[in-house]
């Protein structure tokens, strides 16, 4: 038994030792063929076929980046030139020196301080209740199923394609009227521009809020709705807490589109400590024999450092939310 069976085995065996022993033959002749493959594959591309690949993208970034870049530059400059005109700040930055922020500070009939507290004021508070109302509007429409819905949601759209500006004359006789019932609310006060602003928040802030409801599962509402929560608790302590996001954005696209705003301010805010940066920096170039660039520049420079503090703050929020908000099941 043990000749016959080791002589099968044997018999059985050699196909596979064979097969095994071309294999090997294989594996060690293949690494030369690789090992010679590989400097052919760390070769660079010629330059033509990168620049067609990727090159052009590179240099398309580049002139914007520098498109962009050059306004800012430009304004810098004029404002550390003491000289007063932009001719003087075609070469940037030949000049150096913080004259124009004295003069800016040190003006007692142009008040900046005053301007920048009022344009705080004004911006912070306009754009929170803004997000504020956005968010409850949203929220109305996303959860819940109501006559006129979707015809509400349309008119929302449909509003923002006539901007305040074309209801100027209204508002103005609309605050004049009102200022001799309530001169709290009339013309001059900031609280009746607050009240201007906050009549065209609801529309597209809302629009881009309800999209933004709608990627919350429902399945939450329910539970909460289960264990006896209603809409005000659903709404403040769970949507509020999973919408960070797009508040964030609508808050800081109202306080910027407020910081900047000019025509209706400049309608509604008639004396001069109480006006805003955009009204009250737009006096230093209104004259044509009193124009002083200078100065206006550097007031812009110090208008856009809280804009920009605000956007860098709620920039962590923002990615964090969306990064947050991308592993969840």
């Amino acid at each position: 038994m043990n000749g016959p069976a080791q002589r099968v085995v044997s018999i059985t065996d050699q196909p596979l030792a064979a097969a095994a022993g071309d294999n090997t033959r294989e594996k060690i002749g293949a690494e030369p063929a690789l090992a010679g493959e590989l400097p052919a594959l760390r070769r660079r591309k010629p330059f033509g076929a990168w620049f067609k690949d990727k090159g052009w993208r590179h240099v398309v970034g580049i002139v914007v980046t520098i498109f962009a870049i050059f306004p800012l530059l430009y304004v810098l400059s004029a404002a550390f030139n003491s000289t007063g005109t932009l001719v003087g700040s075609n070469a940037l930055f030949s000049r150096i020196d913080f004259g124009n922020f004295t003069e800016l500070m040190n003006n007692p009939s142009r008040p900046f301080a005053h301007w920048f507290v009022n344009t705080m004021v004004v911006g912070g508070v306009t754009s929170a209740a803004t997000v504020f109302l956005g968010a409850m509007a949203a929220y109305a429409f996303s959860r819940m199923r109501f006559t006129g819905r979707r015809i509400g949601l349309l008119s929302l759209l449909l509003l923002q394609m006539f901007p305040q500006l074309l209801a100027v004359v209204a508002i103005f006789l609309l605050l004049s009227g009102i200022s001799e019932v309530i001169p709290a609310l009339g013309l001059g006060s900031q609280l009746g521009l607050i009240m201007v602003y906050l009549g065209g928040a609801l529309g597209v802030n809302t629009y881009l809020m309800y999209g933004f409801f709608n990627t919350v599962p429902q399945s939450l509402d329910e539970a909460a709705k289960i264990d006896g929560a209603s809409h005000a608790q659903i709404f403040f302590g769970i949507i509020l807490r999973l919408v960070t996001p797009i508040l964030a954005v609508v808050g800081l696209l109202s306080f910027i589109a407020i910081s900047g705003e000019f025509v209706i301010a400049s309608v509604v805010l008639t004396d001069p400590d109480s006006q805003t940066l955009a009204v009250g920096l737009y006096s230093f170039v209104a004259q044509q024999r009193s124009e002083n660039w200078g100065v206006f520049a550097a007031g812009a420079v110090l208008s856009a450092v809280p804009v920009m503090a605000l956007f860098l703050y709620l920039q962590r929020y923002i990615v964090s939310g969306l990064t947050q908000g991308s592993v969840k099941g």
